[in-house]
């Protein structure tokens, strides 16, 4: 967030463009702007591309906001695996965020007929997938903040531990959901970044799928 505030107050100078001139680019009134550019509120994906359009200025490259410790690699770890810098994981959803077991190995749901994959130098520990980040109950006012249309990479076999972000469903449910891992008083609690959204406690009756190990976005 600080690097595209500076990106877009340098470009504004450079243009010498107002920030009443900007909001009418993108739409929106000066206030609103402002709320950005002074971190007062925080932007969604969409919004930042938006901006950086109106300000004819290129997408920015992935944004690291989250990055779980690698896993060491050891002397029995097959060649290929110890020295290939990059790893793909599938793209799964929120109805299905993780494996079907068939005869021993993962087979990924996906919605579509063609399994998307991205890149990452994440080593995980289980059978890893991403999944994109949809409304704003992790979106934050200030401190770790996981916006709307960001790629979260899942890690089944990462310990879920308090003050994890994790991916977890209720029997009943048929979605899962992203919430921060809290304990309180020897009780877990799941908890959204946006104060705004209620936290739930942690019951018997909900599974923990995976730790979020990594979140990315490209804007």
């Amino acid at each position: 967030m600080d690097k595209w505030i500076e990106l877009v107050k340098a470009k504004m100078s450079e243009l010498k463009i107002t920030q009443t001139e900007l909001g009418e680019r993108v739409g929106m009134s000066q206030g609103g702007i402002g709320h950005w550019l002074n971190k007062r509120r925080e932007p969604g994906i969409t919004q930042m591309n938006r901006v950086l359009q109106a300000l004819g200025m290129d997408f920015l490259e992935v944004v690291l906001v989250i990055r779980e410790p690698q896993v060491t690699p050891d002397d029995d770890m097959p060649l290929a695996q110890k020295y290939n810098p990059y790893f793909r994981y599938p793209v799964s959803d929120w109805r299905t965020p993780c494996e079907v077991r068939e005869n021993g190995q993962p087979v990924y749901v996906s919605l579509t007929d063609k399994q998307v994959f991205q890149l990452t130098d994440y080593h995980a520990r289980g059978a890893a997938f991403w999944l994109t980040v949809a409304g704003d109950s992790m979106t934050a006012p200030r401190g770790p903040s996981i916006a709307e249309g960001m790629l979260i990479l899942v890690d089944p076999e990462a310990e879920a531990v308090p003050g994890k972000l994790v991916i977890a469903r209720w029997a009943d449910s048929e979605e899962a959901i992203f919430r921060k891992l809290d304990e309180e008083g020897g009780q877990r609690y799941l908890v959204p970044l946006n104060p705004t959204w209620p936290k739930a406690l942690f019951t018997d009756d909900c599974r923990i799928i995976g730790v979020v190990v990594q979140a990315t976005a490209r804007y």
